[in-house]
């Protein structure tokens, strides 16, 4: 109320400018509220109903969250995803820094490998997943052509329970590019004059990389971390292409569980609470993440600032 009396106050071209502006957002606020909000509301209510689609949800309280607890399903979903992110994400930031540096370096043709090395990540996700199960095939993949060349007999990939989640873990690697490009833009905004200043102490090649790339790189590799982890735990087209959750459960990935439970059983219920389940378990790493920030994430502004 005390809002539209400031709005009735305002001079004649100071509301139409404010009315034309409201107006402009008023799609994407529509969009926010039915294709976002709307959606995240009517999964909470439903996590707390019995829901089949065919008929109108029945009210059971927590009986869906208490059922996941005897769910042996839920369990390895869970655990399936868990591995796959305290795997893939620390050898993707890894790698993809290591890849920075080498594409931070003043050669030739710098331009030209920076792009080799990002294209991958414009490839559509589906027709990167279905080349990717001709490297894995077993019979005539490239991977298994290529150790046969060194006389070693490559496994069956992603039909072996004990090698279909590793194969999915080095498949993760191929889109490095996309947090390379982010580590380039900050080894590129690093001052000079640190360097300069290191060379001037008599620091060699290592103890700049400790003492001055890294402790500028950890605001970047703070946000590849939260990314990736957040984008790791949301895997879901890969397996449910290339496995289906398969052999024996072994990619059984939690988002591909959650979308057989509500699209192929047709448990919207039990599907919307391993939703906020999930979201519960992201937001808590997440935020585990932001209070370790204070001892390993250096930001100059706010050291100057003290």
């Amino acid at each position: 109320m005390h809002r539209f009396a400031l709005f009735r106050r305002m001079p004649g071209y100071k509301r139409r400018e404010a009315f034309e502006g409201y107006l402009f957002i008023m799609p994407w606020l529509v969009g926010l509220i039915a294709f976002v909000i709307g959606p995240i509301v009517a999964s909470f209510y439903l996590s707390f109903t019995d829901y089949e689609i065919v008929r109108s949800p029945t009210f059971v309280g927590l009986r869906n969250f208490n059922q996941l607890i005897n769910d042996r399903l839920f369990w390895q979903a869970l655990r399936v995803s868990t591995i796959y992110v305290f795997v893939s994400v620390p050898l993707g930031l890894i790698l993809s820094f290591a890849v920075a540096l080498l594409m931070n370096q003043n050669v030739a043709l710098i331009g030209l490998w920076r792009t080799v090395y990002y294209i991958p990540t414009l490839v559509p996700v589906i027709a990167s997943t279905m080349l990717w199960l001709w490297i894995f095939n077993p019979e005539f993949g490239l991977l298994n052509m290529l150790l046969a060349q060194i006389g070693i007999k490559g496994p069956l990939w992603l039909g072996h329970s004990q090698w279909a989640l590793p194969s999915l873990i080095i498949m993760s690697l191929w889109t490095v590019g996309a947090p390379m490009l982010i580590y380039l833009a900050g080894l590129q905004g690093i001052p000079t004059d640190l360097y300069e200043a290191a060379d001037i102490d008599g620091a060699g090649s290592w103890a700049k990389f400790r003492n001055v790339t890294i402790p500028m790189m950890t605001p970047v590799i703070f946000f590849n971390l939260v990314i990736n982890m957040i984008g790791a735990f949301q895997v879901f087209v890969q397996p449910f292409i290339m496995t289906q959750g398969g052999p024996r459960y072994a990619t059984l990935f939690y988002v591909l569980y959650l979308y057989q439970n509500a699209f192929q059983y047709f448990r919207m219920g039990y599907a919307s609470a391993l939703a906020w389940v999930l979201f519960a378990i992201i937001l808590i790493l997440t935020a585990l993440i932001f209070r370790s920030s204070a001892l390993w994430v250096y930001y100059e502004g706010e050291v100057r600032r003290r």
